[in-house]
C-alpha cells in the first residue's frame, strides 16, 4: 500500500486490498467495497479519500 498506511480493521484491509487490485477507484466502487466488507461510513470515506488522493497521484506521474 502506498506509503506503508495501514488501516485498521480486518475488514478495512480487506477492502484496501480488494480495491488496489480493481482498475476503476471510482466513488461507485469504493461503495461496492464497503457493501462487501461491511465497512463504516468513516472506513468508506476513509477510502474514497484514499484512493482519490492515490489517483491523483498517480495521474502526475504520467
Amino acid at each position: 500500500m502506498p506509503n506503508g498506511l495501514l488501516p485498521e480493521g480486518e475488514n478495512l484491509r480487506k477492502a484496501v486490498r480488494w480495491l488496489a487490485e480493481q482498475q476503476d477507484h471510482s466513488a461507485r466502487t469504493v461503495q461496492e467495497a464497503a457493501r462487501r466488507f461491511d465497512l463504516s461510513p468513516a472506513d468508506e470515506e476513509f477510502l474514497l479519500r484514499h484512493f482519490a488522493e492515490t489517483d491523483r497521484q498517480d495521474s502526475k506521474s504520467d
